[in-house]
């Protein structure tokens, strides 16, 4: 879906939350600790070429490798710096061994719909959300009217989006491909576009 409307003069700018490129798969190492691919290298050129049009001044990432590399190769192309900031990681799933896409899909179905309730992995919806945005309300008042650019990941993206916005959680995370990127207008973080693929 991509789908960009006028944007409204009263804005403050753009929160641009960003899915990470493609990693490298190894079963045998927890997903918070994957690499990129090196497709996922090349699809970071165009996710630079897409936030250009939004034109991203600010640049903040995850802790995670996957994501800070997303950020350290779309800073270059931008020519803007990128800084890592804690609490933006992925849903705390470490101790989840590697599963099918489906048997992973059947977790996360039960993850957003259970969001108080500890279903699949270390923290519940509400938790990593709490987290999550925390982190972002941090980052948004130190780049108060700046087009800010998170690179994260998509389980949490998902519930920060849902908690201001009209979408059906399990819908909208398996649209997001990678990388993706969702455009929220500040400052009461309604939702303006998405782009479900950069490739």
């Amino acid at each position: 879906m991509r789908n960009r409307q006028e944007r409204n003069g009263e804005s403050e700018g753009l929160l641009l939350l960003v899915k990470h490129s493609l990693p490298e798969i190894q079963k045998k190492v927890t997903a918070s600790q994957w690499h990129l691919s090196m497709e996922g290298r090349q699809h970071c050129l165009l996710l630079a070429e897409e936030l250009a049009l939004y034109a991203a001044d600010r640049l903040v990432c995850s802790q995670e490798p996957k994501a800070v590399e997303t950020a350290e190769i779309v800073g270059d192309q931008l020519g803007i710096p990128v800084e890592v900031v804690p609490g933006l990681h992925e849903h705390e799933r470490r101790k989840v061994p590697f599963l099918s896409r489906q048997e992973f899909e059947v977790g996360a179905a039960k993850f957003f719909a259970n969001s108080g309730e500890l279903v699949f992995g270390e923290e519940t919806a509400e938790q990593a959300l709490e987290r999550f945005s925390g982190s972002i309300m941090t980052v948004l008042a130190q780049h108060k009217g700046r087009n800010l650019a998170v690179i994260s990941h998509g389980t949490v993206i998902t519930l920060f989006v849902a908690q201001t916005n009209r979408i059906e959680p399990f819908s909208f995370w398996k649209s997001l491909g990678l990388p993706s990127l969702v455009v929220l207008k500040l400052p009461g973080m309604e939702l303006e576009s998405v782009v479900e693929k950069i490739a």
